[in-house]
């Protein structure tokens, strides 16, 4: 996948560099981010992180981009759930960009969002780090931070309703 949209050509997503990223900083936190567990969760942070080891590229766009300079410095979809869902499916500028899939459909690299009340409202935001060769919920594993996991089987946690974020690319200039 490299075509141009626009000025811009769209690149795949490097599903490997995520995972990575996500196993050697499950258990830990990089020094170059701020730490959000004491301010409303990690997770969303953690899983932004992800997601830009994969993709290499921000969206500088103010407000409704998706960009970390330090911790006073960023966008809401860096670290809010429900802000990167909608960054996610509706960016058509440079950065990585997703579609809402069933179970089936998602790869290594990709996010799962978790509503543990329901009401539309997401509050985790878990990296699958591995999936069956047909991916279900009960052979999907995630890393998270917050309450920091790796290799966590999904069907352990509870919610009552789940989406699953599957990064179709990348657009960078």
């Amino acid at each position: 996948m490299n075509y141009i949209a626009g000025r811009l050509r769209v690149h795949e997503y490097d599903r490997e560099a995520a995972v990575r990223y996500a196993h050697k900083w499950a258990y830990k936190r990089n020094p170059r981010y701020l730490d959000f567990e004491n301010m409303g969760g990690d997770c969303t942070n953690f899983a932004s992180q992800t997601i830009y080891a994969g993709s290499g590229v921000m969206n500088f766009t103010p407000v409704y981009g998706w960009y970390y300079i330090n911790g006073y410095n960023r966008t809401a979809s860096w670290t809010g759930v429900n802000y990167l869902y909608t960054f996610l499916v509706s960016n058509e500028g440079v950065g990585p960009f997703a579609e809402v899939v069933d179970a089936k459909d998602v790869k290594p690299g990709d996010i799962v969002q978790l509503s543990f009340q329901g009401g539309g409202i997401f509050n985790h935001s878990p990296v699958i780090v591995q999936t069956g060769s047909i991916p279900r919920i009960d052979n999907i594993l995630v890393a998270a931070h917050t309450y920091d996991v790796d290799y966590y089987e999904l069907i352990n946690y509870t919610w009552a309703d789940i989406r699953f974020l599957h990064i179709k690319g990348v657009r960078k200039a």
